[in-house]
């Protein structure tokens, strides 16, 4: 039960003086883009642009296919209203409060920009949203980019397939690629990657300074872009909110393993086209996507059988491993996890026998460790720990993980950060995606109205992050130093109502995941390693 429960200051004065005799004209709201011409609004001092193309609809004989390039326009294409999500579930649109708009023609992206002129080569960060790999969308009122570009970014927020139609594998879909399947959805952030190098310096963006950033899937998915050598070279920055992805592939059930072999996956994908009554792709094509989305179900329960594959392309096998052997995109990365991330999927009673049965049933040999490191004596003590080992399986120690690689193995550094900002609607800690709200400076809705602490937070982070995609690091004047993260030292940021730099208050539930995931790795090399 546990295992499926589941993102230039300092310019030299000859160059100011003579931009504006020498350098581009003023951006305008009109814009010449691979493919054609679009036209965006100007809002509060920023210019927007949104449901660009960067791909060609992958309906058809397109679906379960590799992005392909967008289809040219004639004309001017309107650039003023986001495009529908892509394929979900109607219950993921009510969680975030955005209107249940879907379609498979949704491989768009969002721009939001503050440049005068076309050259002015401002830090870029494209964001990828999460929801489990089955939903969210870019239209999410929670992620508009006004703030970021009012601030010197130019903002990006790219789509990309869901679900089934994002992260089904087959053995017919890997004969047609020649390298695997199921990864179609990461392939489509890595062709938004490739529309913003080529496009971005005509907004004012610096295609050479790109951060790409997200939240739960997304940023696992950042996790699995910083592994994946089609993405290399396409970003220079990478942040990940409560993600990352560092487990080794699953062959076998097992607490902690999202991502399935190829090989369990084909699997999967076969006994769905049973499901949908059919025998072959070409039959699964030609049916309706919505008749394939209600097959798939609901919620996130929905996509536990269609989540991100090791197809031996993208994600090539155990990132860990490629890690250890300098098989990574070397990049500055800022990562973190919320305090309470368990508190929003454990709800509920849960008795010590409960809690002492479900480790058991995930952890196998090494579910002793689990235990020792929760004290789980009481109902609330078990409870307490049950959304804990979520926390610690899902988001902090994959984070952990890649903070350590990354510091030991690379030449970016880390930068490592603890949200613990409690209000009056999470007063147990922070919980899951609360810190969207501050990152993006976008409160309201069911986030309520933000007081004067919650304003002033925001600032600070908002500060952080551009600090860190301008020139990969977050520190700067009038903030609180945030040290870099190294095996010898590991500080990390804890976020209260202000920041400080502490030791990883849960380091000691991270050093028996660690010991867990080194057994499963161990396993997984003694019976023949399938990756």
């Amino acid at each position: 039960m546990l295992s499926k429960r589941l993102g230039c200051f300092f310019v030299m004065m000859v160059v100011v003086l003579f931009a504006g005799a020498c350098g581009s004209p003023p951006l305008k709201t009109t814009v010449e883009v691979a493919g054609g011409t679009i036209e965006g609004v100007e809002q509060d001092g920023v210019l927007v642009y949104k449901g660009i193309p960067f791909a060609a609809p992958p309906v058809g004989d397109l679906r379960w296919k590799s992005p392909q390039p967008a289809e040219a326009w004639t004309g001017v294409k309107s650039a003023d209203a986001y495009a529908c999500g892509c394929m979900q579930d109607a219950s993921m649109a009510a969680m975030t409060g955005t209107s249940a708009n879907f379609s498979e023609d949704c491989l768009y992206l969002n721009i939001w920009t503050g440049a005068k002129k076309a050259d002015e080569k401002r830090p870029v960060m494209v964001w990828i949203h999460g929801g489990a790999f089955v939903g969210g969308m870019t239209g999410t009122p929670m992620f508009d980019g006004t703030k970021f570009a009012q601030k010197g970014v130019v903002l990006v927020s790219i789509a990309y397939r869901l679900g089934v139609f994002g992260f089904m594998a087959h053995p017919e879909l890997s004969g047609e690629s020649g390298r695997g399947s199921g990864t179609y959805g990461l392939q489509d952030m890595i062709a938004g990657l490739q529309w913003v190098r080529d496009n971005i310096g005509r907004f004012g963006g610096d295609p050479s300074r790109v951060t790409i950033f997200g939240e739960s899937a997304g940023g696992i998915a950042v996790g699995m872009l910083a592994a994946a050598p089609p993405a290399q070279g396409l970003f220079q920055r990478a942040i990940s909110e409560s993600g990352g992805s560092f487990a080794p592939p699953r062959v076998v059930a097992g607490a902690g393993m999202n991502v399935p072999s190829l090989a369990l996956a084909e699997s999967d994908g076969a006994s769905f086209l049973n499901k949908l009554g059919v025998d072959n792709i070409k039959a699964a094509r030609a049916l309706p996507a919505e008749q394939i989305q209600q097959a798939a179900g609901g919620g996130m329960g929905g996509g536990a059988a269609f989540w991100p594959v090791a197809d031996g392309y993208v994600i090539p096998g155990d990132p860990y491993e490629q890690y250890e052997k300098g098989r990574f995109n070397d990049t500055p990365i800022l990562v973190g996890t919320n305090s309470n991330e368990g508190g929003l999927f454990m709800r509920g009673s849960v008795t010590p026998d409960q809690f002492e049965q479900q480790i058991r049933s995930g952890y196998g040999e090494r579910a002793d460790v689990i235990l020792e490191a929760y004290p789980h004596a009481t109902d609330a003590e078990a409870a307490r720990a049950s959304a804990d080992v979520f926390r610690e399986f899902a988001f902090s120690w994959p984070t952990w993980a890649w903070a350590r690689l990354q510091s030991r193995m690379g030449k970016g550094k880390a930068f490592v950060y603890y949200y613990d900002h409690r209000t009056p609607a999470s007063p147990e800690g922070a919980n899951h995606a609360d810190e969207i709200p501050y990152v993006f400076g976008n409160f309201g809705g069911r986030t309520g109205e933000p007081r004067p602490e919650d304003l002033a937070l925001s600032e600070m982070i908002q500060s952080y992050w551009i600090n860190f995609a301008d020139k990969g690091d977050p520190n700067g004047p009038g903030l609180p130093e945030w040290p870099n993260f190294t095996e010898d030292d590991q500080k990390v940021l804890y976020f209260d109502d202000t920041a400080v730099a502490k030791p990883i208050p849960n380091l000691e539930k991270l050093k028996a995941y660690d010991a867990y995931y080194q057994w499963r790795r161990e396993q997984a090399g003694m019976n023949g390693g399938e990756r």
